[in-house]
């Protein structure tokens, strides 16, 4: 039996993600989902670019509140179970990387073994005894010394290690362990593409951004930043604040910076931004790339010729090794 597909289509900001993810959805019959953590608040509309066509997981989500990736997971997986059941292909597309590693590798892994912290617990044992470490795990993981006899010392030292390495009681990374186990099986039912967007040459890349920015700032940028930062309910430490372009103007608006340095500094942190992005999507395993040049058509992808001015999005997707549903 054909597994249904799932694409994935991730890239840098300012690649032109949007521009083919919709053409995708218009030539494969795809809906969106949205994998960027600025379009999931209301509110933020110019300085996350957000599009016109229809996506899921847009503006769900008050600037006050806080949305994590394992919410992500969750709000992704039910909606590609919907989109599936309907006839259509879901396409996840976006720029959050942190995202799609939840989405398609898991949750964090469990911090590996210390040994400065072990030789601690190993020297207090010494001098206590094994059941004032019981004693100590009690108080920080009750459920992992519940599970635990008081003489397995083996144990209760990588359980509290666990705990003193990452903050984390062990019980949970074993929740989300079982978690990770749940969304690998899941996945195992599609057949899943990944898509990797970028420039040919970084300077491409950094030419967008600074264009983009300015286009967003004429758009009304600082205006919309403004109303946030008026609402008084809002405070710099918030997801949605410290998103790029919001976070450099807010500190404008705070009077710890000019409007020209705010700029400045709105640019190279969204050039740091793509940066940072693009070395994730370098150790990406199973990535199908695509590269664009300066006007942001399509000049290479596997089973396409490149040519002098390449394809634009809206006729690439058909040489894509996708087959249409």
């Amino acid at each position: 039996m054909q597994r249904p597909q799932l694409i994935c289509l991730m890239g840098p900001t300012a690649s032109g993600k949007t521009d083919l993810a919709i053409a995708l959805a218009r030539e494969r019959h795809c809906e969106l989902i949205s994998v960027d953590s600025a379009l999931v608040y209301r509110g933020l509309d110019i300085g996350s670019a957000k599009p016109d066509y229809p996506h899921h997981l847009i503006d769900i989500r008050d600037p006050q509140q806080v949305y994590s990736a394992a919410e992500f997971v969750r709000d992704a997986g039910a909606l590609v179970e919907d989109i599936v059941a309907r006839g259509k292909t879901p396409l996840l597309v976006g720029g959050t990387m942190l995202y799609f590693k939840a989405f398609l590798q898991g949750l964090a892994q469990m911090p590996a073994a210390d040994a400065g912290i072990r030789a601690e617990i190993e020297a207090q044992a010494q001098a206590q005894g094994w059941a004032a470490i019981h004693k100590r795990l009690e108080q920080v993981d009750p459920e992992a010394a519940a599970r635990i006899h008081p003489h397995h010392s083996q144990r209760l030292c990588r359980a509290l290690e666990v705990y003193l390495a990452s903050g984390t009681p062990l019980s949970q990374w074993h929740r989300v362990g079982q978690a990770e186990r749940a969304q690998q099986e899941f996945l195992q039912r599609f057949d899943v593409r990944q898509i990797g967007l970028a420039p040919v040459e970084r300077r491409v890349l950094h030419e967008r951004i600074e264009r983009r920015f300015e286009n967003m700032l004429a758009a009304g940028l600082l205006e919309e930043v403004r109303t946030l930062y008026d609402r008084g309910d809002l405070h710099a430490a918030l997801p949605a604040v410290r998103a790029v372009g919001y976070r450099q103007l807010w500190e404008h608006l705070e009077g710890t910076v000019t409007f020209e340095e705010a700029v400045q500094n709105a640019v190279s942190a969204t050039r740091q931004l793509a940066r940072r992005q693009l070395t994730w999507l370098r150790k990406w395993a199973d990535l199908q790339w695509i590269m664009t040049n300066s006007e942001g058509n399509v000049v290479k992808m596997p089973g396409f010729e490149e040519y002098e001015g390449g394809l634009p999005s809206a006729l690439a997707v058909n040489y894509l090794a996708i087959p249409p549903t």
